[in-house]
């Protein structure tokens, strides 16, 4: 497994002949320890499009200092180490950029470390990562210390020659320049990162750095100002040329909601897609719930939308939906029965225990590897370029300019009555498989209508998160309702298995009573929450 890091840096342009001023001069610096000298080569691997460069992901092998090794770079998510607010970190110009670094042995030169190379799958999208551009640097660092000798940052004062390599490098060398110099960079910069210092500590050192020449730099990484890439604004998710999905605004038009919740669970996805090929605990769920949400919105907002386009994409919604459920149905299951398991006598429990495990786990099994089979399929890779494509040129209708907040009005109480006329359709069927897909109806509906509050709270705040979080309440119930009736039918069939030995089939029984049991609890649970719920899912919704 690769081990990682959040870096908080600032990179500084600065000029040939500039002196490194006196850092202990730097508010709260007490001691600046004696300078280091390294000689670093990295190889930076990309497409030759630089697919990787211009979501600001860069992947390198370096050689020379301390973390030798394979290195990869992403936006980090969340504050940072002792960052209180984004103020702390702001300096006089561009602010610190934070990046969760994940960290590889060497290995060999050529080929991406399997725990790195799942982070970056999603992006390049069946395109190889090759060699792009070599840099050599040589770094001097001068460790900051404060009070109690707290290690606070490091101040690396690098001098950096590139090349271009690959397609990149021949396409630098058919330009009018001397020979070689099209494919050759030279430059030096400054980069303060924090150790376990506090990103205050960023504004304190500007006046000293810039009083020395040092301005902020033009570009966000040494691989950037070699490709010439766009300067990109801190935090952002998109490309270089992709100034991401509007806030929707109380009177901007309700396509602005889609395109934002659609966003939203796209980076959801692409978030939680290395989790699953690493195969981390709940990472099939996530991934599998940001999708229910994305097919969730766009059914919901279709009118909006050409009907063709909406139609594609749900369908593939659809199919990577059911892809991701099997595996992660098999675990719940597994899960469930588990801990009923416990609840055995002990030696029944241990009679069924391995037949439970080997029979469930050999499903899930084989479910896991016919996602990771799906997930390199070019059908994967074509959802993921479907749906940025529609985020960055909306197939919109004439409709989807309609005010939002008096649209979402609507979006909402199409989805409560949807699931109002399905409890009601539940209510009347009689007990049996009927009326247990009924209830699994109505458990879909709450889920929709869930998912439709979620899309419009920015609009209707407040109101539309009571919404969600009632329909919620009803779509966790149904779901242990519909896991119960799951688990009560497989029972069934396991305990009709020919020549079972008895103490087996007692077990299988037992637990086979426990789900019939859980199955109606949780059914009686249901009926009282959408009595309670009533009034916040009928009627005037928002």
């Amino acid at each position: 497994m690769a081990s990682q890091a959040v870096e908080v840096e600032k990179k500084y342009d600065v000029g040939q002949d500039a002196e490194v001023p006196s850092l202990a001069e730097i508010p709260g610096v007490t001691r600046v320890g004696e300078p280091h000298v390294d000689t670093l080569e990295a190889v930076y691997f990309d497409t030759q499009t630089h697919t990787l460069a211009s979501r600001d992901i860069t992947l390198r092998r370096r050689t020379g200092g301390v973390d030798a090794g394979w290195h990869l770079k992403l936006t980090a998510d969340g504050p940072g180490p002792d960052e209180e607010s984004g103020d702390a970190a702001r300096g006089s110009g561009s602010e610190p950029r934070r990046r969760r670094e994940l960290h590889a042995p060497l290995g060999q030169p050529g080929v991406v470390p399997d725990s790195l190379l799942a982070h970056v799958l999603a992006y390049l999208r069946g395109e190889d990562a090759a060699p792009v551009v070599r840099l050599k640097t040589q770094r001097t660092t001068y460790a900051l210390y404060g009070e109690d000798g707290v290690h606070l940052a490091d101040l690396a004062d690098d001098r950096v020659s590139a090349e271009l390599l690959g397609a990149a490098g021949a396409a630098a060398g058919d330009t009018a320049a001397p020979e070689g110099e099209a494919r050759t960079r030279h430059w030096r910069e400054w980069e303060l990162e924090l150790v376990h210092g506090s990103p205050e500590l960023f504004p304190a050192a500007e006046e000293i750095l810039a009083a020395a020449g040092a301005h902020p730099a033009r570009h966000g990484s040494k691989l950037a100002r070699v490709l010439a890439l766009p300067a990109r604004e801190s935090g952002s998710a998109a490309g270089p040329e992709s100034p991401g999905p509007k806030s929707p605004g109380k009177k901007g038009p309700v396509s602005d909601l889609l395109t934002a919740y659609l966003a939203g669970q796209t980076r959801e996805i692409l978030a939680h897609d290395p989790g699953v090929r690493l195969e981390e605990p709940e990472a099939v769920h996530d991934l599998r719930s940001a999708t229910r949400r994305a097919r969730s919105a766009l059914q919901a907002y279709r009118r909006f939308y050409n009907a063709l386009a909406v139609r594609h994409l749900g369908t593939e919604l659809k199919w990577l939906g059911r892809v991701l459920g099997v595996p992660r149905d098999a675990e719940v299951m597994l899960d469930r029965l588990r801990g009923h398991m416990a609840e055995l006598p002990p030696v029944l429990a241990s009679a069924v225990k391995g037949r439970l495990e080997d029979d469930l786990g050999a499903s899930r099994d084989a479910a896991h590897r016919k996602l990771q089979m799906a997930m390199v399929s070019a059908r994967y890779f074509q959802l993921l370029d479907g749906l940025e494509a529609f985020l960055d040129n909306p197939p919109v209708r004439p409709g989807a300019s309609a005010p939002a907040r008096k649209a979402a009005v609507k979006l909402v109480a199409k989805a409560a009555k949807r699931l109002e006329r399905a409890a009601r359709t539940a209510k009347r069927t009689r007990r049996g498989a009927e009326h247990e897909t009924a209830l699994h109806q109505v458990r879909k509906d709450a889920k929709r209508l869930r998912h439709v509050a979620e899309s419009v709270e920015p609009v209707h705040g407040k109101h539309a998160t009571k919404i969600a979080k009632a329909a919620h309440r009803q779509q966790q119930i149904l779901g242990d309702f519909h896991d119960s009736v799951v688990a009560r039918d497989l029972l069934a069939k396991l305990a009709a298995a020919p020549d079972l030995p008895e103490s087996v089939a007692s077990a299988y029984v037992t637990l086979h009573t426990r789900q019939v049991q859980l199955a109606a609890d949780a059914e009686a649970e249901y009926l009282k929450e959408r009595k309670k719920s009533r009034k916040v899912l009928r009627g005037k919704v928002i």
